[in-house]
């Protein structure tokens, strides 16, 4: 039996946090990569398994540093036509750490991505989102509108599951998730391990709704988790440096949440307000 695995995302489809030589470094961005530049994945590891069973066509379309616009308007027209069997979609974290986030674009954008996918015979696979102000260790005053961000992101994901179906795995039901040795040393990718038990986890489902696996996604790890020097290291380097970047997106945000809390319920902010939050 043959099978056609489409994967559409950002870097955690690709792979990054999954070198394939066992680096125990990387930047955020995956340093632009694509899939196969030196990255592995869940993804991949998934296609690998499914291979065990079947005879599989795997076209990996995701990019590193996606959002929901991108990945319909640019990825989506590179899967060609012909019928697919399986599609992941997995995507949305990028859109909430930006100023221009709109849920309302996330869901749409996503709803474009998924009708098409399942129109052509797709089972989808998504996720609902964890809660990753946890894992970055962020003060609670940009974690909490971060959070609210990441919630909205999943309201689409519970409306494409209602409307689509398929396979949706929601990662905060795994303890696992929150252990720091599930992540590689940016926290915000999968290491090793965690793209090994992501793929674990959709092959498992996969395995429930009748596509046999012989050999499913092995948990076993080639490679050491980063150590807490290195991660030290990472953190100065790479990690401040970006999340003061980040921090230009989300304290507007979050600084209008928290005074929008402080008030009285019928206290809006005014146009003048926003505007000096925002300068």
């Amino acid at each position: 039996m043959s099978l056609h695995y489409v994967a559409l995302g950002d870097s955690t489809t690709v792979g990054v946090g999954d070198p394939m030589n066992g680096s125990s470094t990387t930047d955020l961005s995956g340093a632009g990569a694509r899939p196969g530049e030196g990255w592995r994945g869940w993804a991949s590891l998934l296609a690998d398994s499914l291979g065990s069973s079947h005879r599989v066509t795997f076209s990996n379309f995701a990019t590193s540093g996606a959002t929901t616009d991108l990945v319909a308007t640019e990825q989506l027209p590179e899967i060609g036509s012909g019928p697919i069997d399986i599609a992941s979609l997995i995507v949305g974290i990028n859109d909430t750490l930006r100023s221009t986030f709109d849920p309302g674009r996330v869901r749409d954008h996503l709803h474009v991505c998924a009708e098409e996918l399942t129109a052509r015979g797709a089972l989808l696979l998504t996720v609902r989102f964890h809660d990753h102000a946890k894992i970055f260790g962020l003060p609670k005053w940009m974690g909490r509108p971060l959070w609210q961000r990441i919630e909205q992101v999943n309201l689409a994901y519970d409306d494409l599951y209602r409307r689509y179906g398929g396979i949706r795995l929601d990662m905060a039901d795994f303890p696992e998730i929150y252990r720091r040795d599930f992540w590689s040393i940016d926290r915000m990718h999968p290491g090793e391990r965690g793209h090994r038990k992501l793929a674990r986890m959709f092959a498992d489902e996969l395995t429930r709704r009748g596509v046999p696996i012989d050999v499913p996604p092995n948990l076993d790890c080639a490679y050491q988790p980063p150590s807490r020097w290195a991660d030290a290291v990472w953190m100065i380097k790479e990690g401040v440096p970006w999340l003061g970047r980040r921090a230009n997106d989300l304290i507007p945000f979050a600084a209008r949440m928290a005074l929008t809390q402080r008030r009285p319920v019928s206290g809006a902010l005014t146009n003048a307000e926003v505007q000096r939050l925002e300068a």
